[in-house]
């Protein structure tokens, strides 16, 4: 976005990943987000915004590996989706 501030992106960013379509994404990009996004590169946080402009469906049928999410965001999603399964592992 232009004239944004690294601050105001973060948060922006975050509360994107905190308020989806669905829950399930919420408890997904909610937590990474929180966790990972103050250190993500600029390149990386590029493609994270992006990657919150997909929708719900499709994102989840990335993580679930339904389908083969776009070459673009497959590392990416993959480290989230990693994420995913060991908090789940954890209980969290």
């Amino acid at each position: 976005m232009s004239g944004e501030t690294g601050e105001a992106r973060l948060k922006r960013l975050r509360m994107r990943s905190w308020r989806r379509g669905t829950k399930e994404m919420d408890l997904m990009l909610g937590p990474f987000a929180d966790a990972h996004l103050a250190g993500l590169s600029e390149a990386e946080l590029l493609t994270y915004d992006a990657l919150l402009a997909e929708n719900d469906q499709d994102l989840m049928a990335w993580t679930l590996g339904q389908s083969a999410p776009p070459a673009g965001l497959a590392p990416l999603l993959a480290r989230i989706t990693a994420f995913g399964e060991t908090r789940l592992k954890a209980g969290i």
